[in-house]
């Protein structure tokens, strides 16, 4: 996985497993434990990041080790309630170009029913590696 991922960062701090990362897919889960909302939800916040996370892990695949890249949008619906148990993210492009990169996000509670779908858009930068 590209990054620190030292128990600091978001990642590690919101329990997420990549469970398979490629260009074409990238699939992980996320605890709803630790990442509730005060009325004992699930945090949109959290399943927007764990959407972000998975769009970028794709691109990140796509635009390969000598690349770059940043998030320049992302938006999120969010479609029901999780209270316990984990989520899965399955995140797959939508469009794959030399400059930008979108990918859908789609998040589903245990019994695999639509949780938040998501759509982030990435700027890349092909090698450039050197420059960061």
């Amino acid at each position: 996985m590209p990054g620190d991922l030292a128990p600091e960062q978001l990642t590690h701090r919101l329990g997420i497993e990549v469970k398979e990362w490629s260009a074409e897919r990238v699939v992980a889960t996320m605890p709803v434990a630790g990442n509730r909302q005060p009325f004992g939800l699930l945090h949109g916040g959290a399943s927007a990041a764990l959407a972000e996370t998975l769009g970028s892990l794709a691109a990140a695949a796509y635009v390969g080790s000598d690349g770059m890249l940043v998030g320049v949008e992302l938006n999120c619906t969010h479609h029901r309630a999780v209270r316990e148990g984990l989520v899965t993210g399955v995140c797959e492009p939508l469009h794959q170009g030399n400059q930008i990169a979108t990918y859908q996000v789609t998040i589903t509670n245990d019994s695999g029913r639509p949780v938040c779908t998501a759509r982030l858009t990435c700027l890349l930068r092909r090698g450039t590696a050197a420059q960061r």
